[in-house]
């Protein structure tokens, strides 16, 4: 047996905000030894690579948090819909965000984004196949600019890029472009 292994002996919400909260917990490990834990809890999130013939669509918008006004990024969407299944969070935040649907979805990975604190993972999809799909846009207000990135440019998306779940998404799709090509 793994002497890494834990037990959660205790937790609490420190903190409750709209888009995470913060849980104190304690675990204690298998050699007996104690430690205390600040843990982000979030509900998740979902990421599209959309492609067509010729463009992966990307968004740009403002992300604070990074303090970039034009972020780089696949579109993508929190998990905030109460029973809704990953995948259709993905097939309605792509209509959101891009005005797109897509006729064939594929999992492509699930990936914890940064577990030394936080237990958010994120669903990745390939979106396929795609064509218009109008729907009621958000409440939320969210400035985003739809970028149509040539394939054969991939590799200068991806160096324009800094931001996780884009990275680990185009570069998926890279590899799956290179395989296809050999």
């Amino acid at each position: 047996m793994s002497e890494r292994r834990f037990e959660k002996l205790s937790g609490e919400i420190v903190y409750e905000g709209a888009i995470f909260a913060v849980e104190r917990a304690r675990f204690r490990f298998a050699d007996g030894e104690e430690a205390t834990r600040e843990i982000v809890r979030h509900p998740g999130a979902v990421g599209m690579v959309a492609i067509d013939d010729d463009h992966v669509w990307l968004v740009r918008q403002p992300r604070e948090a990074a303090d970039d006004p034009d972020m780089l990024e696949i579109p993508a969407g929190k998990l905030d819909e109460a029973g809704e299944e990953p995948l259709d969070t993905a097939k309605r935040e792509l209509a959101e965000e891009i005005g797109q649907g897509a006729e064939d979805w594929e999992h492509l990975t699930t990936f914890f984004t940064s577990v030394g604190f936080a237990d958010e993972q994120v669903h990745l999809y390939l979106a396929t196949g795609l064509h218009d799909r109008e729907v009621e846009p958000p409440e939320h207000d969210e400035r985003i600019e739809i970028v149509h990135w040539p394939l054969a440019e991939l590799d200068a998306a991806i160096a324009a890029t800094r931001d996780s779940k884009t990275l680990i998404g185009l570069l998926m799709l890279q590899q799956r472009l290179r395989d296809k090509g050999s």
